[in-house]
């Protein structure tokens, strides 16, 4: 019998992470699944409540599930990432990380660019850069599959805007991605 009570998608550099928690309200089983493996399992709890931490992707972020009593036999169970509720954790990397998604020669191709550090991710690999100055910004070149690829930065001339990010594959744009956790 599948008691899986609660599933989440995290998006990482390294991909989206699917996390399934299943709790057992009557033996106080519980087993995490990240990404269709089984990463941790507890049987027979006593306590029907608590938390439970593992880690997520290549990076090894850390998480948590939450369970907590709401009324009676009822649980709500809740997931943080890096020490924030996953709404919070993904909020702020919104604001980290840039996030372009896409067909590259029929393959479904995830590129991200971590803003803190400059890494560039293409499927849950790091990339192999070379940064240029260039008029008004610079630009970070790399390759996906023999393709040309840059990302430009340059400013938005709006403070509150900051640097504005452009994926270029073969001369050509790619619109950003917006990703949604939940």
């Amino acid at each position: 019998m599948n008691d899986t009570v609660a599933v989440w998608d995290v998006a990482l550099s390294d991909g989206v992470h699917k996390v399934e928690f299943e709790h057992g309200t009557t033996s106080g089983k519980r087993v995490i699944v990240v990404d269709g493996k089984e990463i941790m399992r507890k049987n027979w709890m006593f306590k029907l409540v608590g938390r439970e931490v593992f880690d997520i992707g290549k990076s090894k972020v850390k998480a948590a599930i939450n369970i907590d009593a709401v009324s009676g036999f009822a649980y709500e169970y809740t997931l943080e990432v890096n020490g924030k509720s996953l709404k919070k954790f993904t909020e702020q990397r919104s604001k980290t990380a840039k996030v372009w998604s896409f067909l590259l020669d029929g393959v479904d191709t995830r590129i991200v660019l971590e803003k803190v550090t400059m890494d560039v991710w293409c499927n849950g690999e790091t990339l192999q850069t070379a940064g240029e100055f260039v008029e008004g910004g610079s630009e970070t070149h790399f390759e996906v599959r023999d393709h040309a690829c840059y990302i430009k930065a340059v400013s938005s001339g709006k403070k509150r805007e900051g640097i504005v990010h452009t994926l270029v594959v073969d001369g050509n744009e790619i619109p950003e991605t917006r990703e949604e956790s939940g």
